[in-house]
């Protein structure tokens, strides 16, 4: 009879690296809490939108130490039966003199200079590339659909075994040394090492299905909208339109402004478009559904609309405002509103998000967010773009660089 033997080793998965190498991950692992902690701040932070192409923001993180031994203060009690400690705990001193400091960074009591071990924080600093790579990587376009006839094969090239040959870039050295000191096991007087220890990762090409969606950005520039609105609505556009071109292969975008006209403008012309006016939403909403009509075909094709607006509408446009977005309800994947409320509280009820909570409950795919500050960003992106269960993830690369 055949005996089975099965055996679990208790050991964290970082733990089977060398030192250098959980040193490395532990490093990585703070800095990535640091940025997702401070993700609201970069977000509504100038720096992003109106920097140069090479800008980039800094993020404090504190230092971190290895532990060690030291010699023990005289006046210090040594203390014991904490328990084992987890990664990243800070052991702290039960010196009685160092118990009543202030805060870290702060000196002793009145102000005067104290001896109290207080945190080093590092300012470290990221480019913009980084940052986007953070924040787009739990979220995706809601409700994409792999749509008959859009089906893309991209090409990518992906890692796949070992060879004798190959590119001298591609050198797997761990392997080539273990090569060689299985054959020098079986040799008398052998030398280091011979050709045929040589390992090459090899590299081939794999097509990659994607399925292609097209995105429309709509604003309301009319006079009613104040520079401090349009920074709001155009700060979350330029983060869901470069997070979006980051994690999809195939995205088209379209730009559109409007007062009581609507214009399609190109993304340099968007981003610093500004108008005078009234208002008619209803203008935007005929003129998405013109270019959907005549260059798309919503049973094939991913179809979004994201919108911003302060919520004013001129009233006689209630009526077709609201069969103008029920009809691109029945025909694009999703609908975003985004208001600009800087300053007002978020219970305060404005036309179109009492149009757009009625078409809500009617069960159209439509959603809705308010900008008060620019903290609300980050919520507003986390609140459309999300990562719903059991949705079909198609057409995302392999993940963002580390």
């Amino acid at each position: 009879m055949e005996e089975r033997v099965t055996a679990t080793i208790d050991t964290a998965w970082y733990d089977l690296f060398s030192r250098g190498a959980r040193d490395l991950l532990r490093h990585n692992s703070k800095v990535r809490e640091a940025v997702h902690d401070h993700l609201p701040e970069l977000i509504a932070g100038p720096d992003l939108i109106t920097g140069s192409a090479t800008r980039t923001v800094q993020v404090p993180l504190r230092m971190l130490e290895h532990a060690r031994f030291r010699l023990a203060d005289s006046r210090a009690r040594a203390g014991v039966g904490q328990g084992r400690g987890q990664p990243g705990d800070v052991l702290q001193t039960l010196d009685p003199a160092r118990a009543g400091a202030a805060e870290p960074g702060k000196g002793g009591d009145g102000g005067k200079g104290g001896s109290a071990d207080g945190e080093v924080s590092l300012l470290l600093e990221f480019s913009v590339d980084e940052v986007m790579d953070w924040i787009w990587e739990e979220l995706k376009l809601p409700d994409l659909k792999p749509k008959p006839n859009t089906r893309v094969d991209t090409p990518e090239l992906v890692r796949e075994g070992l060879d004798k040959h190959g590119a001298p870039s591609r050198l797997d050295r761990r392997r080539t040394a273990k090569e060689a000191i299985k054959r020098r096991a079986a040799q008398e007087n052998p030398v280091p090492y011979v050709n045929g220890d040589l390992r090459f990762r090899q590299v081939v090409a794999r097509s990659r299905p994607s399925t292609s969606a097209v995105v429309f950005f709509v604003i309301d520039v009319s006079a009613s909208m104040t520079e401090l609105e349009r920074k709001l609505a155009k700060s979350f556009f330029f983060f869901a339109l470069h997070g979006l071109r980051r994690k999809y292969a195939k995205v088209a975008t379209r730009f559109i402004a409007h007062t009581t006209r609507a214009w399609e403008f190109t993304e340099a012309e968007f981003f610093q478009v500004s108008g005078s006016g009234g208002t008619i939403a209803s203008s935007a909403m005929r003129l998405t559904l013109e270019l959907v009509r005549a260059e798309l075909d919503a049973a094939i094709d991913n179809v979004y609309l994201f919108y911003a607006s302060d919520g004013e509408n001129f009233t006689e446009d209630r009526g077709p405002a609201s069969a103008a977005l029920t009809e691109l309800g029945g025909m694009l994947n999703y609908i975003g509103y985004i208001e600009t409320l800087p300053g007002m509280p978020r219970t305060v009820d404005t036309e179109m998000r009492r149009l757009c909570g009625e078409l809500q409950r009617r069960g159209l795919p439509i959603a809705s967010s308010v900008l008060a500050n620019p903290d609300d960003v980050w919520r507003a992106l986390r609140k459309f773009f999300v990562q719903e269960a059991g949705a079909v993830a198609v057409d995302a690369p392999g993940g963002p660089a580390r």
